[in-house]
Formats: structure tokens, sequence, C-alpha cells
């Protein structure tokens, strides 16, 4: 029974890895470890595996969860300017030029800016690259409030970054879905 829950929770995983690593990485940019951050929200997953309904949409509960967790994280710690080293540290190791490092700090800093549901629409849209479908269905909404989510996020960042153009801006989100951190 053991090896059968882990081998159907493994397969519905690889189908939403890599875009549940670039939603955790940035929600936990500056934050909190990325690594620690995964670990806890998959092994949350793996235990309550059973009790997922759709387990072919398992990249909805770990979102929640994610997202969840970080909040209960941010609570709890005082030691963000030593996470934030860690972040530019991986940038800088993965050959991300110093221009690029400031812009992507910016953004996530004007990130927390934008209200949780369009912030989190953004991230998930721009730098994990779902779907609007799969954001609606993550947030529980409609597709129309998800599209009218994202549009004002992105025009309040524009505003927020007034000083970065459109394509700028583009590059950052394209770096970003690129990396790991």
């Amino acid at each position: 029974m053991h090896d059968s829950k882990q081998q159907t929770f493994l397969k519905a995983y690889e189908a939403c890895h890599d875009r549940f690593l670039r939603y955790c990485s940035t929600l936990a940019y500056g934050q909190m470890d990325v690594q620690d951050l995964v670990q806890d929200v998959l092994l949350s997953a793996y235990e309550n595996f059973e009790k997922i309904e759709k387990k072919g949409q398992l990249i909805h509960y770990l979102i929640r969860a994610a997202r969840n967790r970080s909040i209960s994280i941010w609570r709890k710690r005082r030691d963000l300017i030593e996470l934030a080293d860690l972040h530019h540290q991986r940038l800088v190791d993965q050959g991300v030029s110093p221009e690029t490092i400031l812009d992507i700090e910016l953004l996530y800093k004007m990130l927390k800016k934008l209200p949780v549901r369009q912030k989190d629409a953004v991230i998930l849209f721009e730098i994990s690259g779902f779907s609007i479908r799969e954001i609606a269905d993550i947030q529980q909404s409609t597709e129309g409030a998800t599209k009218t989510r994202i549009s004002r996020g992105r025009a309040r960042l524009a505003v927020l970054l007034e000083d970065k153009s459109t394509q700028q801006l583009s590059e950052v989100w394209g770096t970003l879905k690129s990396i790991s951190l």
C-alpha cells in the first residue's frame, strides 16, 4: 500500500513540479528558505494525500498549502536579511547579471505592495506559468476575475516601477521563469 501511495503521489507531483518550485521561489524570496518551504509543503501533501479529493489537481492543494505555510513562517521569522542575502547569492551563482538582480529585488519588493489575490495571480501567471483557467481554479474564482486581477496587478506594478520599461519588466519575468532559487 505504501509503495502505491508513494508512486501515485510522485506521478501527480511530477506534472506540477517546475511550476510549483517557481511559485515557491517567488513566494519565499527574501522571506524564507525555498527548500524548507517546498519540503514542508510536500511532506504535508504526502501525509494528507488520501484526503485530497482531486489528485490530478495536486497543484491547487500545493499552492494553497505553500501560501498558508509561508504566512505562518513570516509571522515567526525575524532573520530576513540573511535570507535575502542567500537568495541574492543564488542568483549570482546562476549567472544572473547585477542589473537583473537589482530589477528582480525591486520587483519582489513591489509585489508585496499588491493586494494578496492580485499578487498571487500575477506570480502564478507571470512567473510560475499557470494558465488563466488554472489560476481561476486555484483561487476558486472565475476566469474573468482572474484576468482582471492579473491586469490590475500588472498595471499597479507598472506604476510602482515607473522607471522600468515594459520590455525590462518582460525580461525580468523571463529571467524568473528560467531560474530557480
